[in-house]
């Protein structure tokens, strides 16, 4: 109920860029490997859990969210089954409602990206593993890692953790054979990277893929600086450091004593995989990924706030307090933006991003029908695919890699070949109190990080007439008419009046 308003939204960014269209090449080409879109390399279970429902419902944002949703309820009940399981009913249930309203788990909880299947697999892999269902927890970790390739990350950690660690009563061997047995998922994770390399001649995803993903991010000043944005991502980012700072504060008092003695804490051992996950996951996400995404995280979101809860259970009398307190922080973070950098999609401003883009298309294919359109991507997916609920009629992109000055340098060269530019915010600029020249410029050499032409200037820049322009916070569209030879604008051109 809390996610209606948000079903009905056009795709959002990589939905409209790879999982959509991967979904559709499935249905219509009965091809694993995407044809009309660039190649991730991702294992297909995600995109068979859509093109099922699609292929149902029909290829509609409102049946891809509520899919989607079905995933997420099931992450939750393995959140609430595994909390209690570890702790009680009561840390149970605000660790879930917690879970489910803080705001990266919440707004991924709808979106299309491979990310919420997987962390939902791998969260009922790791409930089956505490619960020393072994056989039944590699079922879950593999339907996880052919969800999202990086899902491998949480069983070899487990694996870390028998040989390292395990069982104080176990034999050595036993560890082994149990650490052997956790690494069951790697041999569907291999079965579908063969199979991919039958198709396409490699492992991975594409050559652009690869590079952005995997080839540019192994630099060590690179890996120091992701590995702070990783673990701020885990332990601060959208309003976890509350919680992460009031267990911190919790451990300096006592355990309570009730009528039912000393409030029991998670095992240690249980604690010890939780953070072997955790750090796995920081580790491997600081090597790899060009973009340096919370999502990414989203299995071990759960942990960190099943661990707070727990804490505060243990050490504070009153713990529902500072409990409820939390909650109300995750629901303040979903509306309003923190002052540091972030992804659209970690809280609800991605709504008005696509809602900006929607009014922005919707206004092309009123009065722009026919014109080939100046714009970087998504919005080249967004204007030329339909079944991504922006236009009803596709247009003719001309692509452009974003607004930078440099950019539109080469846009302005290519003037005769489009009659409309479609400019939009492609970094969200938040107003943050940490600012440096040095921290920039780091973003802009490890990170992608680069900065728009402000609207105003972009149309005195390409030398054209804005015709539309909307705002919402600092996210903006805008649409620029450019000027005919003769002068005439282009809409008359178009249509034969204005």
């Amino acid at each position: 109920m809390l996610h209606a308003p948000l079903l009905r939204l056009p795709f959002f960014w990589d939905e409209a860029g790879y999982y959509i269209p991967a979904v559709h090449d499935l249905m219509q080409f009965h091809s694993l490997i995407v044809r009309t879109t660039l190649d991730t390399g991702h294992p297909p279970l995600s995109t068979f859990w859509l093109a099922l429902w699609f292929s149902i419902g029909g290829l509609k944002p409102l049946v891809a969210h509520t899919a989607m949703l079905l995933l997420a309820a099931f992450a939750l009940t393995n959140v609430f089954l595994l909390a209690r399981r570890i702790t009680n009913t009561k840390v149970a249930f605000a660790s879930t409602v917690a879970t489910a309203l803080y705001p990266i788990f919440f707004v991924q909880s709808s979106l299309a990206h491979a990310d919420i299947a997987a962390a939902a697999f791998a969260l009922w892999g790791i409930r089956l593993s505490v619960e020393r269902r072994l056989w039944w927890s590699q079922l879950a970790f593999s339907l996880a890692v052919l969800s999202k390739e990086t899902a491998i990350i949480t069983p070899l950690a487990l694996a870390l953790w028998e040989i390292v660690l395990g069982e104080e009563n176990e034999a050595r061997s036993e560890k082994f054979c149990h650490a052997l047995i956790r690494l069951t998922p790697v041999l569907p994770l291999a079965g579908w990277l063969l199979f991919h390399h039958h198709a396409t001649g490699r492992f991975l995803g594409g050559a652009e893929f690869f590079s952005y993903n995997v080839s540019q991010t192994l630099h060590p000043l690179r890996f120091v600086l992701a590995l702070g944005l990783r673990t701020w991502h885990l332990l601060g980012t959208m309003n976890m450091l509350p919680l992460t700072g009031a267990m911190a504060i919790a451990m300096f008092f006592p355990p309570v004593v009730d009528e039912t003695g000393q409030r029991p804490r998670i095992a240690i051992p249980i604690q010890f995989q939780f953070a072997l996950i955790m750090l796995a996951n920081i580790v491997a996400f600081s090597l790899i990924g060009g973009a340096v995404l919370a999502r990414y995280l989203l299995p071990t979101y759960p942990l960190v706030i099943m661990i707070g809860m727990s804490t505060l259970y243990r050490r504070v009398m009153r713990w529902e307090w500072p409990a409820a307190m939390m909650v109300i922080f995750f629901v303040m973070a979903l509306f309003f933006d923190p002052p540091y950098k972030f992804a659209p999609e970690d809280n609800l401003t991605y709504k008005d991003y696509v809602e900006l883009h929607y009014d922005a298309a919707q206004f092309l294919g009123q009065h722009e029908q026919g014109a080939t359109v100046l714009t970087a991507w998504p919005a080249t997916d967004e204007i030329s695919h339909a079944y991504l609920g922006y236009v009803s009629a596709p247009l003719t992109p001309l692509a452009v890699e974003n607004f930078t000055v440099d950019e539109l340098i080469k846009a302005r060269a290519q003037r005769r070949r489009y009659q409309v530019a479609y400019l939009f915010s492609t970094k969200y600029e938040s107003a943050g109190w940490f600012q440096s020249e040095w921290w920039n410029r780091m973003n802009r050499k490890f990170f992608d990080y680069h900065t728009d032409v402000p609207p105003d200037v972009a149309a005195e820049f390409l030398g054209g007439r804005v015709v539309f322009l909307e705002r919402r916070k600092q996210e903006w569209v805008e649409i620029i008419e450019m000027p005919s030879k003769d002068g005439q604008p282009v809409e008359a051109l178009l249509h034969g009046e204005r």
